[in-house]
């Protein structure tokens, strides 16, 4: 690099913006972003400011495609602030600019960079010290949009913001809605939301997701009325009706109730790319095929099964198509194929699950779990299960209330206790019980456990090393 476009681009290393804010394009599928991004702007959904940053996220993803596009997308960006906020406007372009900035550095015009830098560091010190509320504020919703594994750095970023500007409407969502996507036992995310709807009362799609946790901790009466008034405010909003599907299918259970497949279905009409409605529809069909099974032996004929089982892989695969990477939906559907007994399919997709677990971690232990049930099931060997179930140390080293820590468990502990009903000179059953137990938290129990299966297998260092760092612990 010459000394002028060094010194640029150190420069351009200090704005804040997509560039800058080290999004690992590896941690998500492009297209997909690419197609929800767009769905936003086609639907104008969200408060007054989702379409303006939906504009400049795209414009960063689809830099990777087509710069002309992202120089296109940028300009609307900014067109777009500028029609919302008016005199208030400058002060939101500060991400936009830094965007612009970088994009004119990859396309070689030095001169208009620099430009964008200087526009950026002139709203700085005009508008501080509010600019650091809307940066962080864009910062996390970006985070939040961008995949899973960045939901913390959104949640740190929506308080930074909300330190500033505690009323703030959309930082107050955006948290609302990060807090929403945690796995914690006792969620935050409804406290959030109350106070998030408190300053934005018409929130349609906020209203539907406080329904959701408040139905998952059986408050039904005012999960209903706010479901009717989500209904009410925005009925077209495929987000609301995504979320209201997913209440009504949480709700349901196996009773065969069409209310969750009608508001989906109703979604599914503005938003037919959206893999996770179609994984909702899906995930509603199977529950469908399940009831249905159930009343199979009573009067239900085995067509209706099969109907459901069609229109529940359907769905799945349009999901699929949509987005490649889409393990829960791929998961599903390699069971399907499983029940069908198709078991080779079924086989070929749980090992592309694999691979695709490796980049995303939080999907690991589900692959592994649903993997190990096909093996257990379906092909009736025990030996694979196993290994799925124990794979690597931490396998069951998971939170208890996780699902799949409970299934992981719960069919080791069948495995071994078969096992031992016909001897109990199994090592490895026995060492499957230490490590169930030591997973539970029993280090005495597991201890002995270890300690027979060693008695049983006096050469195995696994069962000899799982001893010795239980006593050590027990002392």
């Amino acid at each position: 690099l010459s000394s002028g476009s060094s010194a640029l681009l150190s420069r351009l290393q200090q704005l804040q913006c997509h560039f800058t804010w080290d999004l690992k394009k590896e941690d998500v599928d492009l297209e997909n972003l690419s197609t929800r991004l767009q769905e936003h702007i086609k639907l104008q959904l969200g408060q007054r400011g989702a379409v303006t940053r939906s504009y400049s996220y795209l414009a960063y993803v689809r830099y990777s495609f087509l710069s002309e596009e992202a120089l296109s997308l940028l300009n609307q960006s900014e067109e777009t602030i500028r029609e919302s906020y008016g005199d208030e406007s400058e002060r939101r372009l500060i991400v936009t600019y830094g965007d612009m900035a970088w994009l004119k550095y990859h396309t070689g015009d030095y001169a208009q960079s620099q430009s964008y830098c200087q526009r950026v560091e002139d709203i700085l010190v005009c508008t501080a010290p509010v600019h650091p509320a809307k940066v962080y504020g864009e910062q996390a919703w970006t985070y939040l949009k961008f995949s899973r594994s960045s939901l913390s750095k959104a949640i740190d970023c929506f308080c930074k913001a909300l330190e500033v500007q505690t009323h703030d409407s959309e930082w107050n969502a955006g948290y609302a809605i990060a807090l929403f996507r945690t796995e914690q036992v006792k969620s935050p995310a409804i406290t959030q939301l109350r106070l998030a709807l408190e300053i934005n009362p018409d929130d349609a799609v906020l209203q539907s997701m406080l329904a959701v946790k408040l139905g998952a901790y059986k408050e039904y009466q005012e999960a209903e009325e706010l479901l009717n008034k989500a209904l009410k405010t925005d009925p077209d909003n495929p987000h609301v009706n995504r979320y209201i599907g997913k209440h009504f299918r949480n709700q349901v259970g196996l009773s065969g109730d069409s209310s969750s497949i009608d508001m989906l279905e109703r979604a599914l009409k503005r938003a037919d790319q959206s893999p996770f409605i179609h994984h909702q529809l899906a995930l509603c069909y199977k529950m469908k095929k399940i009831a249905d099974s159930n009343l199979t032996l009573i009067s239900c004929p085995t067509g209706a099964v099969r109907y459901w089982r069609r229109r529940c892989i359907h769905h799945l695969k349009v999901a699929v198509e949509i987005r490649p990477s889409f393990v829960l939906a791929l998961t599903d559907l390699a069971q399907l194929y499983a029940e069908q007994r198709d078991l080779s399919r079924a086989e070929e997709i749980f090992q592309q699950c694999l691979k695709l677990a490796e980049s995303e971690k939080s999907l690991f232990q589900t692959v592994h779990q649903r993997y190990g049930d096909f093996f257990f099931f379906n092909k009736k060997t025990e030996a694979e299960a196993i290994a799925h179930y124990t794979q690597v140390s931490w396998a069951l080293l998971l939170p208890p209330c996780k699902y799949e820590w409970r299934q992981c468990a719960k069919r080791l502990k069948q495995i071994a206790d078969r096992r031992l009903t016909k001897t109990r000179r199994d090592g490895q059953a026995l060492a499957l019980l230490g490590l169930v137990a030591r997973a539970e938290g029993d280090r005495k129990k597991a201890a002995e456990f270890y300690e027979e299966a060693l008695n049983c297998d006096e050469d195995n260092e696994e069962y000899l090393c799982a001893v010795c760092e239980l006593r050590l612990e027990l002392q």
